[in-house]
């Protein structure tokens, strides 16, 4: 059996990458992009500047300006972040910014005196239903250095996706599409890789949380079994022998990085599935609950009503009801 949670989750949550355009600027410039309600991305492609991420709520984060150079990629959710060639300049509004190029026919999106730096800017696109929960799990900002060891691979996605972007050949919008997406995957990959070598030294970079669990190389194993047959009545026993360890070390370890106790992370990604089985399928309640593992219709209502706080009868009523149109 072969499964891939990471996979899985990206899979689940439709999350796909758009790129939205070239920004480039010169000298005297500084701009403010709004929390985001999409997660963005911003990719260097020449010169340099100076970010500030600001604090938007309890999380601690960075706030003092750091500055990123050519091949630097960030990925932004939840927080405001202002881009500026001089950290001092207050910064002008990203969103009446974009808005006044509307009027413009060349749509060229210029910044301060002369030239020199350029950035390439994208979202990614998630389910409305599914893919909240994707935005939720990622730290309020992965920033990939184009020196570390990791970036190989995301300074050659980030090179052809410049030079789609700059030739227009037949086809460029769909290449550009789908190498974006595969730098959205690579950013996510180098976070992982980077959580799973930094548990070694105790020290990870993310908080305790899925994402952090599927970084995890121990927990791999038992991850691969549950999201490969998760309506399987999985004991804690054969997941801890799955990843080599003891049942109590399994669950402590497990608990540690993930957040949650193994069989609560099955019965949460059992929810997930349940979500977008109600709100897509025809599949009756009592067929998806025996497909998930529960005995029993009233077991599964029970447990979807825990998790998500709506019964699944009234979860799938309500994702199928009509919108009412603005008035």
């Amino acid at each position: 059996m072969h499964t891939d949670p990471f996979s899985d989750i990206l899979n689940l949550a439709n999350a796909r990458s758009v790129v939205s355009g070239t920004l480039s600027a010169g000298r005297g410039w500084s701009i403010r992009f709004r929390p985001p309600d999409k997660i963005k991305f911003f990719a260097i492609v020449e010169g340099g500047c100076w970010l500030r991420v600001e604090e938007a709520g309890a999380e601690p984060v960075r706030v003092d300006p750091i500055r990123i150079e050519q091949g630097d990629v960030l990925l932004v959710s939840r927080r405001p972040i202002v881009l500026a060639d001089d950290p001092v300049l207050p910064p002008i509004d990203a969103t009446d910014f974009y808005a006044g190029l509307r009027a413009d026919p060349t749509r060229r999106a210029h910044l301060g005196e002369g030239d020199g730096f350029m950035l390439l800017g994208g979202h990614v696109e998630i389910d409305p239903a599914n893919g909240a929960f994707l935005a939720d799990i990622l730290p309020a900002l992965i920033l990939v250095r184009a020196s570390a060891p990791e970036a190989t691979t995301l300074r050659w996605l980030l090179d052809e996706l410049a030079r789609e972007r700059r030739q227009g050949k037949p086809g460029s919008d769909l290449a550009s599409t789908q190498l974006a997406q595969l730098v959205f995957i690579q950013i996510l990959r180098t976070q992982l890789e980077r959580s799973n070598a930094a548990a070694h030294e105790a020290a990870s970079p993310l908080a305790a949380g899925w994402l952090r669990a599927l970084g995890d190389a121990h927990l791999a194993p038992a991850l691969r079994l549950m999201h490969g047959e998760p309506g399987r009545s999985w004991q804690l026993a054969e997941l801890a022998k799955a990843a080599a360890m003891s049942r109590t070390s399994f669950a402590v370890h497990f608990k540690a990085v993930a957040g949650v106790a193994p069989l609560t992370y099955l019965t949460e990604w059992r929810m997930r599935l349940a979500q977008r089985a109600l709100r897509d399928e025809t599949t009756p309640v009592s067929t998806l609950a025996l497909n998930l593992g529960y005995t029993s219709e009233s077991a599964f209502s029970n447990a979807f009503k825990r998790v998500t706080g709506t019964a699944p009868k009234r979860y799938r009523a309500l994702a199928r009801a009509p919108e009412t149109p603005a008035t």
